[in-house]
């Protein structure tokens, strides 16, 4: 089971793991596969603490990291990096916090202790995720991937200034087109199960389809849950003009997978 991005990366299977779980991440990079780590919801300091681990854990094999810079948000270029967290909360309207306040007491939902509690998903603004690019770069990281849109275009010549690899997710035709503009090394068709992040539930494989006939000879990758060992090898077939790449968010139930 050998593609373009076995040999891009030297792996063996071209299964690509995105986790926020580190262990998952080494354990995939390990078996052959490529683990990536999903950076949005770390700090800083912590994404630091995550890197260093794996890095120490995954034996030298290469592994990625996933961020998250949209190109429009509520607040573009407002936001300063220091007080994010209170700007963020600020922007929540009153009657959302009462709606979820009244939630909470209904069902006997306790709060959680302050020493479990996280700053939020911090990553998912340009700011910060120009920090957490910065971070990743400085560890032997050999992917770095953009959940959403095409990253900016400094970034990807910064990414392959360190010989590191871009992929970006799409989910339409024109957003394939658009990351294959900006330099991007591999688009990832995004279906709406398992998770994917769609406007609308289109299956992984209808969008891997199209995306890929216009990303031409940019390898496309499929993203979405799979259940089974069937599901996982169902996209690995040969096609001409691109390479078939899964990159999976696994829910596997079975004994068998």
């Amino acid at each position: 089971m050998k593609t373009r991005t076995c040999e891009m990366f030297g792996i063996d299977l071209p299964i690509f793991a995105f986790s926020h779980c580190r262990d998952v991440v080494a354990a995939v990079s390990k078996a052959g596969g490529f683990g990536v780590l999903g950076a949005l919801a770390f700090s800083n300091d912590q994404l630091e603490i995550e890197l260093d681990w794996i890095d120490e854990h995954v034996d030298g094999k290469p592994y990625g990291v996933d961020v998250v810079m949209p190109q429009k948000y509520a607040g573009a270029g407002e936001l300063d990096p220091e007080h994010m967290g209170e700007q963020l909360k600020e922007m929540i309207p009153a009657q959302h916090r009462a709606w979820l306040e009244h939630l909470m007491e209904e069902y006997h939902v306790p709060e959680l202790p302050e020493d479990e509690r996280s700053e939020g998903l911090l990553g998912w603004v340009h700011e910060k995720g120009r920090e957490q690019v910065q971070i990743a770069l400085e560890h032997p990281i050999k992917l770095l991937a953009n959940a959403l849109g095409s990253p900016p275009k400094d970034v990807v010549d910064l990414a392959h200034e360190h010989g590191v690899k871009v992929a970006a997710l799409c989910g339409s035709v024109q957003q394939a087109e658009r990351h294959v503009n900006q330099g991007v090394d591999i688009v990832v068709a995004q279906g709406g199960e398992a998770g994917g992040r769609r406007p609308r539930p289109t299956p992984a494989r209808w969008q891997w389809r199209s995306c890929s006939k216009r990303a031409r000879a940019t390898p496309c990758g499929r993203a979405a849950g799979r259940a089974s060992r069937r599901a996982c090898c169902a996209p690995t077939g040969p096609r001409r003009g691109s390479a078939r790449t899964l990159l999976a968010r696994c829910r596997c139930r079975s004994s068998t997978c």
